[in-house]
């Protein structure tokens, strides 16, 4: 799509407008302002932003403005809609800065309206005028960047015309009280409210799922933590106030799941079936820091195949490679020193598709084989590239359909109920697969220009209350939205805090506030980061890694992005990989330690 500014368009749009202006009468007494939070002084209260924040400077007005960024094919569009009269006339109007910036309406039903400013260095004043339709009652008003031009500023938002009958938000929810609580949920009820259609449930300040009655238990806790609830009333005409806020500290838990890994623990990668510039590193070589060792990796016979083989590095690749007996007797020793041992299927090279139930009956067959010959404690399910997809029509990530995802879930349940509670389950999906869910899930969500992204949420939920870990590659990723609309690069601790705070908050998948995505427990995370420069495309020094970890279990330290809430429960680190580290002088267990021990 050419995206080069149509200027003549442009310019001969904007006469129009001001010809339309010139049209308008001063707005008469019993006129309102109809526009919610117009100067931003309540955050993006009322507005919904695809990548857009408030600020303290420069306003217009007040202590807040709106900032949005345009990247990519977003022109950092923040919108709401308006109950208006229909056959009314109304002004819109708002101070802007920046370059290329846009006030207008839409769904008038008349002639849809906007004004522009090619350049603004100060606060310039938008203006434009417009009719509702004969049966309009709904008005979208927006301001927008575009294409490339950097960050714009708005302020001051109003829309002035005659007010309307229609249905107001309701009031705020009375009552509101805890129930039952355990170590990961807690219950809350409250009185109803007349004219409500439903109920949106808060935590810690932040949107956790919606309520059709006056009751919801919020799940995905952490044990012996501090939670504070409110929930707001909803009706067609928006949101109320929030309730009064109560509070509740969830139970001890027994620490997780999966083999009772310790409070923190580090994850590594041992190459134990391929060679490469990091060289071979042995099992009993593996220093006592790493908790868990995931044996990478079981490989496929085909794609489609379901047969998963572990071969060992031959001896012509790793010269200083172990016995098979002395590799197995290793393995013994880890875990009678309280050490966690799995098989990794996947890879960047292992592409697994079970596309078929006799592919996912093998897969279950060779996979437990090979646990069973080693003697294993569990499985890192570590599925990349076209692995996992999603069919067009598969847009519930509770209710999946893909062959590929509905035979991966079936099969790792099946492994869960063979070896039972002490059964180690992780993940190491790539942020492509999870947090690109925030913004695309699945072809029709994103033109169809790639199924995957998105891909592994159903897995992980169906899974959730089976999974040890899930640890996330913030790795070989690119620019990835985080819950504060704003795009996150790889190399910085900003890129960590923010894609792990989505998984620790829940976030709504493809931007569906009625679809959110739930939390996971601060136990059941840990944050994927490259050894070394050597490892992968991301990598941080281990001061960026502080940083990471200060920000999330202590919220100190934190850079440009604000997280939800302080998780001290965080399970800890995974890297790629064991060797690479060695190859680096430990710089990786070095950083883990002394942190956490």
């Amino acid at each position: 799509m050419d995206r080069s500014r149509p200027l003549a368009v442009l310019a001969a749009a904007a006469l129009a407008v001001s010809g339309l202006t010139a049209l308008s009468s001063a707005a008469r007494a019993a006129d309102a302002d109809l526009a919610r939070n117009g100067g931003f002084e309540s955050g993006l209260d009322g507005w919904s932003c695809t990548a857009g924040t408030t600020v303290n400077s420069p306003v217009r007005s007040g202590s807040s403005s709106l900032q949005a960024t345009p990247a990519g094919n977003d022109n950092a569009r923040c919108a709401q809609t308006v109950t208006v009269k229909p056959g009314s006339q109304y002004t819109l109007s708002g101070y802007v800065r920046g370059s290329y910036v846009y006030l207008g309406a839409s769904g008038t039903g008349t002639t849809d309206v906007s004004t522009w400013t090619q350049s603004a260095a100060g606060w310039q004043q938008l203006t434009t005028t417009f009719r509702t339709g004969p049966a309009t009652t709904r008005v979208t008003i927006y301001t927008n960047g575009w294409y490339g031009t950097g960050a714009y500023n708005a302020d001051d938002i109003t829309l002035v015309g005659p007010g309307t009958d229609a249905e107001q938000p309701p009031a705020a929810p009375a009552g509101l009280r805890t129930g039952t609580v355990t170590a990961t949920g807690v219950a809350l009820s409250w009185s109803a409210v007349p004219g409500a259609t439903g109920y949106a449930v808060y935590r810690d300040g932040v949107k956790v799922q919606t309520a059709s009655g006056t009751s919801a238990t919020v799940g995905g806790l952490s044990p012996s933590t501090a939670y504070s609830f409110q929930v707001a009333a909803v009706n067609a005409a928006g949101e109320s106030a929030k309730s009064a806020t109560v509070t509740a500290t969830t139970t001890a838990g027994s620490g997780g799941g999966g083999g009772a890994l310790p409070a923190k623990a580090l994850v590594g990668y041992l190459h134990a079936s391929f060679a490469n510039g990091s060289g071979y590193t042995r099992m009993a070589d593996v220093p006592d820091s790493w908790n868990v060792i995931n044996l990478a990796f079981g490989e496929p016979t085909t794609a489609t195949s379901g047969d998963i083989r572990f071969n060992r590095c031959p001896v012509t690749e790793c010269p200083n490679v172990e016995s098979d007996a002395e590799f197995k007797a290793a393995i013994k020793a880890k875990q009678a020193a309280g050490k966690k041992v799995l098989l990794s299927i996947g890879g960047q090279n292992g592409q697994v598709q079970l596309t078929t139930t006799a592919a996912r009956d093998a897969f279950v067959t060779s996979v437990a084989k090979i646990i069973d010959e080693y003697g294993l404690d569990g499985l890192d399910i570590d599925f990349e590239g076209r692995s996992l997809f999603l069919n067009a029509d598969d847009t519930d990530f509770k209710n999946p359909r893909t062959p590929v995802i509905v035979n991966l879930i079936s099969a790792v349940k099946t492994l869960k109920a063979r070896y039972g509670d002490d059964f180690v389950l992780t993940m190491a999906p790539e942020t492509f697969f999870v947090q690109l869910g925030y913004q695309y899930y699945g072809t029709g969500k994103w033109g169809g220009q790639d199924p995957r992204a998105g891909a592994y949420l159903p897995v992980i939920y169906a899974l959730r209350d089976d999974l040890t870990l899930l640890q996330v590659q913030d790795y070989n990723s690119g620019p990835i939205m985080g819950l504060d609309n704003q795009y996150h690069s790889m190399g910085s601790a900003d890129f960590h805090i923010a894609m792990t705070d989505m998984l620790l908050t829940g976030f709504p998948v493809a931007g569906d506030q009625n679809n959110v995505f739930p939390p996971l427990r601060p136990d059941q995370v840990a944050i994927g980061m490259p050894a070394s420069t050597n490892a992968g495309n991301g990598y941080v020094p281990p001061a960026e890694v502080t940083k990471t970890l200060d920000c999330l279990t202590r919220k100190t330290n934190c850079g440009s992005y604000t997280t939800h809430g302080t998780w001290p429960g965080l399970r800890g680190l995974m890297t790629w990989s064991i060797n690479w580290d060695r190859y680096a002088g430990w710089e990786f267990q070095r950083t883990f330690d002394g942190y956490f021990r």
